[in-house]
């Protein structure tokens, strides 16, 4: 009976819900290069950038081997998401993974905003002088990779 039940679950469950997800023109979507090692001159850079522009700055904190980070920073770089690069001064930090006790990297980061990181991407919306405008969506960030790019995109967008 249980091998029974076992076979029919299976039967109807999704057969890409096991694979990975790809992005056009990516080879590996959950890899990454995006997130800078040293942010704290592109974060600045990009918060004088948002007073000259009038746009906010998108201040993805990650890591490149983070699957959720990469997803993100990756599905940004399509052709699809060219609307979203275009509303946001972006920039991509490099924070390790704070919540793993021993693999954060630059926790002034998180600091600087008053952030305890609990998973990554931890993605921050800032006005020109470095105010949070979306503090409790942020931290909602750390399951990028299985939530929808229409959702991603919606969100940044609005």
């Amino acid at each position: 009976m249980i091998a029974t039940l076992a076979a029919a679950i299976l039967a109807i469950s999704p057969a890409s819900a096991a694979e990975p997800r790809t992005l056009p023109g990516v080879e590996d979507a959950y890899q990454s290069t995006a997130f800078i090692a040293d942010p704290m001159p592109a974060i600045d850079a990009a918060l004088a950038a948002s007073s000259r522009s009038g746009k906010p700055v998108l201040l993805v904190m990650g890591t490149n081997g983070c699957h959720d980070s990469a997803w993100l920073a990756n599905l940004i770089a399509t052709d699809r998401f060219a609307p979203v690069r275009a509303r946001y001064e972006i920039v991509y930090a490099d924070i390790g993974m704070p919540h793993v006790r021993g693999w954060g990297r630059n926790p002034e980061v998180a600091k600087r905003f008053r952030f305890k990181i609990k998973g990554t991407p931890t993605v921050v919306v800032l006005d020109a002088v470095g105010n949070v405008l979306n503090r409790k969506a942020a931290p909602k960030w750390r399951n990028a990779a299985s939530r929808s790019d229409d959702d991603i995109y919606n969100e940044l967008m609005q």
